[in-house]
């Protein structure tokens, strides 16, 4: 991503901008931020930078793609303050979001293969509470219970006040009872029922699905890519080990 400096190397903010496709302004405010660590100072006071700092920036900006700017950063003044274990925990954090939201995923695509295929919107097919809930073969009171539980939306009458089940949400009551019949709980086909809304449809969905999948791969490759970056840059604040090669260790007295 940058240049490769030598660990003598003196820089000026605008040469470490440079490097990174960055303006000397937001290294500025990185350093302000505590993502890069101080900079040196010179006679006349302007800031002087390292490889140590160009390796922070390179750290930082791997971490982004995976954990987003905001936690990248906190991992970062985590490391600057010498509290690494926390951000150790920081990262474990957004695995375990990614892990979640594989599980979420694979849910998803597990209800929908228990979905029979006569869930698509029935042109006319505006409706209301109780000739839906005949037409299921349930109360009206488990539609009512649907609603509460956010897997419905119906409008209102603005005479009547009553309930008006659209085609979609009428798709979405036939989604619910389905997979309730297939013994899903209700929290579990909320997020079914949202991602079907934001498709438009169970068919555009499967395009979505498999865009899921990609931006979660995606995820995974750049979390391994900022721990890599990450791990350099704690491997370069280390103190180097003191050896003396002329040192000849003591013998033993007999």
């Amino acid at each position: 991503m940058g240049q490769n400096l030598q660990s003598g190397d003196r820089l000026r903010p605008v040469d470490l901008a440079r490097a990174h496709g960055l303006s000397t302004q937001a290294i500025r405010n990185y350093e302000e931020a505590g993502i890069l660590p101080a900079a040196g100072r010179t006679s006349h006071g302007y800031r002087t930078y390292t490889s140590l700092h160009a390796g922070a920036l390179r750290a930082f900006l791997a971490l982004v793609p995976g954990h987003g700017h905001q936690t990248a950063a906190s991992i970062m003044r985590a490391v600057h303050r010498g509290a690494v274990d926390e951000a150790f925990r920081l990262i474990d954090e957004s695995h375990a979001q990614l892990l979640d939201d594989r599980r979420t995923l694979e849910a998803v695509e597990s209800a929908l293969g228990d979905l029979e295929p006569t869930t698509a919107p029935e042109p006319g097919g505006d409706s209301f509470i109780g000739p839906l809930s005949d037409r299921l073969g349930i109360r009206p009171a488990t539609l009512r219970k649907w609603e509460r539980a956010g897997l419905l939306h119906p409008r209102r009458d603005p005479r009547t006040g009553y309930r008006v089940y659209d085609e979609a949400a009428v798709r979405d009551a036939r989604l619910a009872h389905q997979l309730r019949r297939g013994g899903y709980l209700l929290e579990q086909i909320a997020p079914l029922i949202a991602q079907v809304r934001a498709a438009g449809g169970l068919e555009p969905l499967q395009t979505a699905l498999r865009d899921w999948h990609g931006r979660l791969s995606t995820r995974g490759r750049a979390l391994l890519t900022g721990a890599a970056e990450l791990e350099a840059y704690l491997q370069s604040r280390r103190p180097p080990t003191s050896t003396n090669a002329d040192e000849t260790p003591p013998t033993a007295t007999p």
